[in-house]
This record gives structure tokens, C-alpha cells and sequence, in this order.
């Protein structure tokens, strides 16, 4: 009995010897048309089994699961069925020699060993150490919904009287750095305006970082009164020249706040909504689907079926939102050629998952919402921008909707500006969709940094 022990236990600990070449981030460039796109196969060792992760950091994914990975013989397997694809390499000299599988086909992709804290997508605009400026984390709490924002204050070092702003980022949660495909637009913002003597506090939206809070009820609204306190904890800091810049959605939550609130004293939207949200979106949707390659005739058809759902989300008064809607999609899927239609079974899975993305309280609230109400009471500095190749808050008629709300307010202190080839998130860009975002190594156009602060300086 002792000897089989022994034996099991020796074997172990060879297992465990022999797993650690293996066991850590690997990473590699994968051939794509028109790109390189970068893999990371995260390995780490589960009792006496390997198990992977993948993350594709250019498309926003991490943590994909795999299903099984095998390390015999100094070959490595990692098999991802439910993603359709597999992985399959020997490690040589410290790299992995292989070929990354899917559909049937094989694409060379060999791996490197990942550093601690290296980054695999370029981004120079990323701040780096020594910063001249001063660093706090800060804690405050929203007094209305009781829930904890946590976020970084950095503030221009040997000055005591300068303007400061609240960074308020766009739809879904994201980080205090508004983290998107490995840029870090908030910090880069932040980094660039403390240099030339702007406060900037950046806070973890709820449910990310250090902020609480996050529930399947949560609104606009909310995350309004996340901001609002943001302002009151700055105030209550001794500051007085307080702005909000605000980046999409954020750009509504900004015009918002300050109309209940006369300690914000300037605001900045960044392809903030100027038009009601309903038009937004179907302005939206076209834009996208027109840089898809949708003919005119998908674009009339989808906008039909898009003004349809907007309808019935907005005047609804039921208990079954979700069914209806359901009910919609589906009746609208079976207008499709009957070579386009999925079978019965298929139509019910995917419009009860549509259905229940667009009948969450956010979305509802979200599309009720006409911005023209916020921007015509201000009468503050505002400075609304935005980029020509916007395929998500489109250029032209989001800036005129805000210029005209602000005339309706006889607010003379206002500015409308775009910007020739930038993209939703301030790129410079050549196609505008999202797809193109991670590629872009650029986090922000100079352009925008310069205007943004030197327009803030001379208020």
C-alpha cells in the first residue's frame, strides 16, 4: 500500500514539474484578411488538469472557456468546441511551434510567453511613469441609491486654483479608464489634461472595478445620479470650477445632471445625443448596416421593422413587454424569403433573445429619453464635438439637434464642432465600424485632447 502511494505521489509530482513549462499566458499573432489579430491562451493548472482560457483582445473578449487541454511530449492541445475552433503546437526553445484550427482549416500561429503585465496591442498614447502631476483614489457614494463609486482624481501638481471634470463614459459597464479594446481613453484624457493644468476624476462605472451597485433594474437615470455625486464629492473637496465631459450616452447623462445641478459650470459631449434616442438609433442602425454592404432595399426593411419595435417599447402600458416584443420579431422574421428563414425552433431562440435585450429597464428608459429636454435649459459653456465617420451617434444630426436646443435655451456660450475622418471613439479612422477600433493604435486623436483643453483654459 505504501509503495502504490509512493508511486502516485512520484507520479504527481512529475506531472507537476512537467505542466509548469506549460502553465502561464501565451501569445501570438493570428493571420487575418487585412490584419494580424492577437491571441492569448491563458493556461494555468486545475488539481492533475491544465485549463485554458482565450482572450482575443482586439474584438474585446476575455475569459473565453475552453473545452479540454491536453501536454503530453511537449505537445500542446486545446480544444474550444463550443467556439468551433482548436489549437495544436509543440513547445521548441521556450515557443510554441503550432497551428490555430477552425472550420476545417489550418492557420500557422505560433506562441511566446506572455511578461507580467505586458501589454500584446500597441497603444502609444498610453501614459507612463514618471507623472508630474498628483494621483489620489477616491471613494464617495451616490446618497440617493446608497451605492460606493470608487475612481482616481488627478490634479495638476504645484497649482491651486484650476477647473476640474468629471469623465463620464458611454453605454455598458466600463472601467474609470473607459477601457475599449485596450485603449484607455479616460486616462489618456486625464494624463494629457493634468499636464496642462486641468483636475480630472474618472470613476469605475457600477459593477466594474471598485464601484457597487449594479442591478438588472439600473437606468440612465442612475447612473445620472452617480455623476451628480461625483460633482457634490468634488465640491464638497473645495472645488469651484467644476465641468462634466461626457462621452456618448455620457453625453445625455451630462446635460441632465447639470440641469438640476448649478455647481456644474461647463460641459464637453463627445458624440453625445443631440436627436431623440428613437431617431438615434434608427439613424444608428442604418449607418451600421449601410457599411455592412445592406442594399437599400434591407436598409427600407430594417428601419421598417426598427420603427415598429421603438413604437411598442415606447407606448406599452402591459405586464408582458417581452412577449409582445417577441411576438413582433418573429412575425417580422417570417416576411424573410423562405431560403432566409430559420426553422421554427431556431425563429423562437432567437427572437426571445432579442426580445430580452431590448425590454431591460436601461434600454426602455434609454429610448424614451429626448435629449432636446436637457440641452434647451443650459445656458453654461457647452461644447459639443463629434467625428465625420460616427456609424453609432451620427455626426451631422446629433450636433445640429444640440446646436438647436441650445439656441431654443439662448445660450450664447456654445460650440459645435466635427471632425473630419474620426470614428466614435475620437480615431482618426478609414471605415468608422467597430470592428476597425481595436486595429486603430491611435486612442484618441491629438486634435481632440488640444481642442478639449484649451477650449476648457479659456472659459
Amino acid at each position: 500500500m505504501k509503495t502504490t502511494l509512493l508511486t502516485i505521489a512520484c507520479f504527481l509530482c512529475f506531472f507537476n514539474l512537467f505542466s509548469q513549462e506549460i502553465i502561464g499566458s501565451w501569445v501570438g499573432e493570428l493571420e487575418v484578411p487585412g490584419a494580424k489579430l492577437p491571441l492569448i491562451f491563458n493556461i494555468r493548472q486545475n488539481g492533475s488538469e491544465l485549463v485554458t482560457t482565450m482572450d482575443s483582445p482586439m474584438q474585446g473578449a476575455k475569459d473565453m472557456p475552453t473545452e479540454k487541454t491536453s501536454f503530453v511530449n511537449n505537445e500542446l492541445f486545446v480544444d474550444a468546441k463550443k467556439l468551433g475552433i482548436a489549437y495544436k503546437g509543440k513547445l521548441e526553445n521556450g515557443k510554441i511551434i503550432g497551428s490555430f484550427i477552425q472550420g476545417g482549416a489550418s492557420v500557422p500561429l505560433n506562441l511566446s510567453k506572455k511578461k507580467e503585465g505586458e501589454s500584446v496591442l500597441k497603444r502609444p498614447q498610453m501614459p507612463k511613469p514618471p507623472f508630474n502631476y498628483t494621483i489620489e483614489e477616491v471613494t464617495f457614494t451616490n446618497p440617493t441609491d446608497k451605492n460606493i463609486l470608487a475612481g482616481t482624481l488627478t490634479t495638476p501638481a504645484n497649482k491651486k486654483d484650476f477647473p476640474v471634470v468629471v469623465l463620464i463614459s458611454g453605454s455598458g459597464q466600463q472601467n474609470r479608464d473607459s477601457e475599449i479594446f485596450g485603449h484607455k481613453s479616460f486616462w489618456v484624457i486625464a494624463d494629457d489634461f493634468a499636464k496642462k493644468g486641468i483636475g480630472v476624476l474618472r470613476v469605475d462605472d457600477r459593477g466594474t472595478g471598485g464601484s457597487n451597485g449594479l442591478s438588472k433594474n439600473v437606468t440612465t437615470q442612475n447612473f445620472a445620479g452617480d455623476t451628480n455625486a461625483a460633482v457634490e464629492f468634488l465640491a464638497q473637496k473645495g472645488f469651484k470650477n467644476i465641468g462634466l465631459i461626457g462621452h456618448s450616452e455620457g453625453g445625455i447623462i451630462a446635460p441632465m445632471v447639470a440641469s438640476q445641478n448649478a455647481k456644474v459650470k461647463f460641459i464637453i459631449s463627445m458624440a453625445g445625443p443631440g436627436v431623440p434616442i428613437e431617431e438615434l438609433m434608427v439613424l444608428q442602425a442604418n449607418a451600421i448596416a449601410k457599411a455592412s454592404g445592406a442594399t437599400e432595399e434591407e436598409l427600407k426593411s430594417g428601419e421598417e421593422t426598427n420603427r415598429k419595435i421603438y413604437s411598442l417599447i415606447k407606448s406599452y402600458n402591459g405586464d408582458n413587454l417581452t412577449g409582445e416584443v417577441q411576438k413582433l420579431f418573429a412575425s417580422e422574421m417570417q416576411k424573410l424569403p423562405k431560403e432566409q428563414q430559420p426553422d421554427a425552433a431556431e425563429i423562437e431562440k432567437i427572437t426571445l433573445s432579442e426580445a430580452k435585450k431590448v425590454t431591460i429597464p436601461w434600454y426602455i428608459y434609454f429610448l424614451k429619453i429626448n435629449p432636446d429636454l436637457y440641452w434647451s435649459q443650459l445656458k453654461i459653456p457647452i461644447l459639443a464635438i463629434n467625428g465625420s465617420k460616427d456609424l453609432q451617434v451620427i455626426s451631422k444630426e446629433n450636433l445640429n439637434g444640440i446646436k438647436v436646443s441650445l439656441e431654443k435655451a439662448k445660450n450664447k456660450k456654445s460650440e459645435t464642432m466635427e471632425f473630419p475622418n474620426l470614428n466614435h471613439l475620437f480615431q482618426e479612422a478609414k471605415t468608422g465600424t467597430v470592428e476597425e477600433y481595436g486595429q486603430l493604435e491611435q486612442t484618441i486623436a491629438p486634435q481632440i485632447l488640444d481642442k478639449m483643453s484649451s477650449w476648457i483654459l479659456t472659459l
